[in-house]
């Protein structure tokens, strides 16, 4: 939202009110309130017209503050609003000739008391950020005048829009970088983008977003959430290269400034506000398999299809079924086709292979689906405001929109995917969401405009909570969202395309979304729009297996692989064999997603925030904290990737050891391609290649890389309930280490990475291997030295 032309000037038809200076302050119970007039004050005169703008400062969190604007006060209040885990605290405030002071824990407001209104965030004494000089500012058109707006005087003045917002700017440093704002496909570095937070369904080629976050992280680890649904307007560095402004069509704004001591600390400070992800089940991270859109998808080839999988020793953990399990026409009746013929006897032969079912649905209801009149008759779909059922042709032929703010709405629709979970399956893809109209009226009078970002938490919410009432356990697959949504884990990126540039695209997308709170991503293996080359299908199929979780998906095709060629299908096999013996190693990650949360899938300037090349980098990433992943994104298998730090990494698939702080390129064919363990590792590697489910902590093998002169760290291995059973500390002085186990209830063995041999006083049965030497360990303590 551009409000000025240039350094001086307003755009026509907008007028700036800006705050000027302090007037009056006070402190109250666990907030402090400033008044600020929006011109000089320097008579009586000053004082009796134009806006006057209040701040308060409150500190929601631990080293959060809380930062509201507002105008008039009088409207009435409206939901929705972001479900948030807040425990307002006491602040320290403290008076001085020039400032004041506003403390809570690490983080810091000074606030001027003379000159240009402004506030200063500081945490554990670092300059964050700030607003002032004039920023802060009520901007109404340019007719605004209080007698204009309600003509108490009966005059014919120019028409006013009434188009009011509130502005603010917050300041950027020499080098600042900003990133997140959601799941967004543009460079990930924001500086110079204007981001619309608002959810459209616009594919993963432009500048539109499916997941809109109204939070923002900072490379000089700080982040920056707007507390409000609406519809909030970014300009990063753009209108003012200086500035992030804010811009929102309310009489108030309110953000939070969130401190931390690192990037990574900052998210979770950011999740423990907005809510942590669950650990999801294990299944989960398998192969996914999808029917795709084809129409002459049906039972038999359904089965067919996963017993050759199976033929090919290919895992499969889930087969999707998407839009065309129901008739054309009818979705969502939630009825499966007679393609499928008998479904709960189709959906027991796939159980019966050792396979999840997951379906497609939508929270829109065709008005040819037996549904609609149920859904008319009982109110349970939007109005519209003579209270009609608000509809559409855009998706199904006059679809009406479930109201989820109605809890008899909320309940019908669980009872129709209750009897698809009972029926035997076991999670749901939950599409859409985006197109949510704002002339409508809701059950509970939410504000519509508010709601349209808003309605995703609601309609994710309503199904998740469904699945873990009837398994225990569960997953959504879900495609639009907005801050909180990723207590409903997971999201995937939506509509990419069969192409390189859309496959680096969709890399974007997800380390925008990750870097915006949220633990998982995934994305349609070989895009979702045309058909993949074997070339493009193979390599997207080792990008698909290195993200936290795996889809085969597309629309013109079936992606099982050997549509592609034989080669594919021993690629596919190659890497979720893989997928599936990382499984200790991820499942950490992932307990570490909800304990701390940090995202499973990091953009480098996560882990490695003080390194300047690291800020930049969007087309490789961390996979957890030690393994990193640089997909390959051309037909010649060239990658070009960079490896931070001073220490020795080491490819995972070929044993290539390479150092760190330099940039490298590479050739690699459909096997291979840039994974590398970080200096300092202890890899946990499961026993298991077929199956993402079994006992992480039976036969692991713990492997130790490149581990320092002066080190000690330690590694734990989780069962597929999320609860520690396994843990090994590593310690080293010089030659001289000595590892600890705890909790052994299975074989577990060690695997010194680039180690020829070890000398020590007890007897430990040693075996040379690829890239080192592997004992079995069992549990205490065992110490030993390098040998060379």
């Amino acid at each position: 939202m551009r409000f000025t032309d240039g350094l001086w000037e307003s755009r026509n038809g907008y007028k700036l009110h800006r705050a000027h200076s302090l007037w009056e302050w006070r402190a109250e119970k666990n907030q402090v309130h400033f008044m600020v007039p929006c011109t000089e004050i320097r008579s009586l005169r000053d004082t009796i017209a134009g806006p006057v703008l209040h701040f308060t400062i409150t500190a929601p969190k631990a080293d959060i503050l809380a930062v509201k604007v507002y105008h008039f006060t009088g409207k009435k209040e409206c939901g929705p609003y972001f479900d948030l885990d807040v425990s307002y605290r006491d602040m320290e405030v403290c008076e001085m000739e020039q400032e004041i002071t506003v403390t809570n824990g690490r983080m810091k407001a000074v606030v001027r008391k003379t000159g240009d209104f402004g506030i200063a965030f500081y945490f554990d004494g670092h300059f964050l950020t700030r607003c002032g000089e004039k920023g802060t500012a009520y901007v109404t058109d340019a007719e605004y005048e209080a007698d204009k707006l309600c003509d108490y005087n009966g005059r014919n003045g120019r028409s006013s829009q009434n188009e009011n917002y509130i502005r603010e700017m917050l300041s950027l440093d020499v080098g600042e970088y900003i990133y997140g704002l959601g799941e967004r496909f543009t460079s990930c570095i924001r500086n110079g983008q204007s981001v619309d937070c608002w959810n459209r369904d616009g594919g993963s080629n432009g500048n539109q977003a499916y997941k809109n976050i109204p939070f923002y992280l900072s490379s000089k680890s700080y982040g920056v959430f707007v507390n409000t649904p609406a519809r909030v307007g970014f300009e990063v560095a753009n209108v003012s290269v200086r500035h992030v402004e804010i811009a929102v069509q309310e009489e108030e704004l309110e953000y939070m400034v969130i401190g931390g001591s690192e990037p990574k600390e900052v998210l979770s400070n950011y999740t423990a506000l907005t809510g942590r992800t669950p650990v999801p089940p294990a299944w989960t991270y398998g192969l996914w398999l999808s029917t795709s859109w084809m129409p002459d998808s049906d039972a038999q080839i359904t089965l067919d299809t996963i017993d050759k999988m199976k033929e090919y020793d290919i895992p499969l953990s889930v087969f999707h079924f998407d839009a065309r399990w129901m008739d054309d026409f009818k979705c969502c009746d939630f009825v499966w086709s007679k393609r499928f013929g008998d479904a709960k006897k189709l959906l027991d032969a796939i159980h019966e292979r050792g396979v999840k079912v997951c379906v497609w649905i939508n929270p829109y209801i065709s008005q040819e689906s037996y549904l609609f009149r149920e859904g008319k008759d009982n109110g349970y779909f939007l109005k519209t405001k003579d209270g009609d059922v608000w509809q559409s042709d855009n998706w199904m032929s006059g679809i009406a929109i479930v109201d989820f703010t109605n809890p008899e709405a909320v309940r019908w629709y669980q009872s129709k995917l209750g009897a698809l979970l009972d029926m035997g399956v076991d999670a749901l893809k939950t599409d859409f969401g985006e197109r949510i109209p704002t002339n409508v009226v809701y059950f509970d009078g939410s504000d519509p405009a508010k709601m349209h970002n808003y309605y995703p938490y609601l309609y994710n919410q309503a199904v998740y909570e469904l699945i873990q009432e009837k398994k225990g356990e569960g997953c959504v697959f879900s495609r639009s969202a907005t801050a909180g949504t990723q207590k409903f884990p997971f999201n995937w990126g939506g509509d990419n395309e069969a192409s390189y540039i859309s496959m680096a695209e969709s890399l974007r997308g997800g380390l925008s979304l990750c870097q915006s709170g949220y633990g998982y991503w995934a994305h349609d293996i070989s895009g979702f729009c045309r058909t993949a080359t074997p070339d493009l299908y193979k390599r997207w199929v080792q990008f698909g297996l290195l993200s936290t979780h795996s889809r085969l998906h597309g629309e013109q095709s079936y992606r099982a692989p050997w549509y592609f060629d034989e080669e594919s299908c021993r690629v596919l096999k190659a890497f979720t064999n893989l997928k599936c013996r990382l499984m200790p190693y991820l499942y950490s990650g992932s307990v570490q997603v909800l304990e701390e949360g940090v995202p499973l899938m990091r953009a480098m300037m996560l882990e490695f925030p003080q390194c300047p090349t690291s800020l930049h980098l969007e087309r490789q990433y961390m996979l957890g904290s030690d393994l990193l992943a640089a997909p390959i994104f051309n037909e010649e298998g060239q990658a070009e990737f960079f490896l931070p730090g001073n220490g020795c990494w080491t490819n995972y698939l070929d044993g290539e050891i390479l150092e760190g702080g330099k940039w490298y390129r590479r050739n690699y064919d459909y096997f291979h391609m840039p994974l590398f363990v970080r200096p300092g590792t202890i890899l946990p590697v499961g026993a298991e290649e077929d199956t993402p489910v079994y006992d992480y902590a039976d036969g692991v093998t713990f492997q130790l890389y490149e581990i320092p002169e002066a080190f000690e760290k330690d590694c734990r291995v989780y069962n597929t309930s999320g609860e520690p059973v396994l843990k090994l500390n590593v310690k080293r002085m010089g030659e001289n280490i000595t590892l600890e186990l705890q909790g052994q209830a299975g074989h577990v063995f060690v695997q010194l990475m680039h180690v020829n041999d070890i000398r020590c006083d007890g007897e430990v049965r040693r075996e040379k291997c690829e890239n080192g030497i592997r004992f079995e360990m069992r549990e205490g303590i065992l110490e030993f030295a390098l040998q060379s």
